[in-house]
């Protein structure tokens, strides 16, 4: 399940140093495959993705190498479940994928980064699960406005956001882009639903085929 808050821990330091210290899964003695990022300043635990979430990363995994393979000069790679350091607003994410430059993901490796910043990535991908999809998708108006993995990306000024929401309500896909860094928003720039071939703006160069791609079953 999704833990949102942890209230009842009495932490050391903020949740956002330990996750940047790499002492946050410990001290909460978080089962293996499990992560914990911290979202809006809160601690948010997520399971381990189920088959059909991580074959949809597969299958843009697959895209990406794709087109490196038919271009020796290909700009692009694809790297899953990095640690995002999102020090403007003190969170610690971990997306399902990130699309950074080939230099970027040279460089990275050399260095042995333990986090990538915000300005490092390009493209940034979350797939929904059941347990935690609304930290994923644009912030719900209430009582109050509750930050999510959505308005941070925007915030830190990611260029552009591709959420897969497999909830079966709302199932497809979005592409946002024009960050507002100010507000927190994106524009929707395009939506497609699953089995459609998903086209991304000129620069990356490669689609997406999502024939396979499903809602989760209730």
């Amino acid at each position: 399940m999704s833990v949102a808050a942890i209230a009842h821990l009495v932490l050391p330091d903020s949740p956002y140093a330990m996750w940047v210290r790499g002492e946050l899964d410990d001290f909460l003695h978080l089962p293996e495959g499990t992560r914990a990022e911290v979202v809006g300043g809160e601690i948010v635990v997520s399971p381990a993705p189920v088959f059909a979430h991580g074959g949809i990363l597969s299958d843009i995994q697959d895209a990406v190498a794709f087109g490196r393979f038919a271009d020796r000069d290909f700009p692009w790679r694809a790297v899953q479940a990095i640690n995002l350091n999102l020090a403007g607003i003190g969170d610690g994410y971990i997306p399902d994928m990130v699309v950074v430059q080939a230099e970027i993901a040279a460089q990275s490796r050399v260095d042995d980064l333990v986090h990538l910043l915000p300005h490092h990535v390009d493209l940034v991908i979350e797939v929904t699960s059941q347990s935690n999809a609304h930290n994923d998708r644009e912030p719900v108006f209430g009582r109050r406005r509750q930050a999510t993995k959505w308005s941070g990306y925007a915030r830190e000024g990611v260029p552009y956001y591709l959420l897969v929401d497999r909830d079966p309500k709302r199932p497809g896909v979005t592409l946002f882009g024009g960050p507002d860094r100010e507000a927190g928003t994106y524009r929707t720039l395009e939506e497609w639903k699953f089995g459609e071939d998903v086209r991304l703006p000129e620069t990356f160069g490669f689609e997406i085929r999502t024939e396979l791609w499903r809602p989760w079953s209730d």
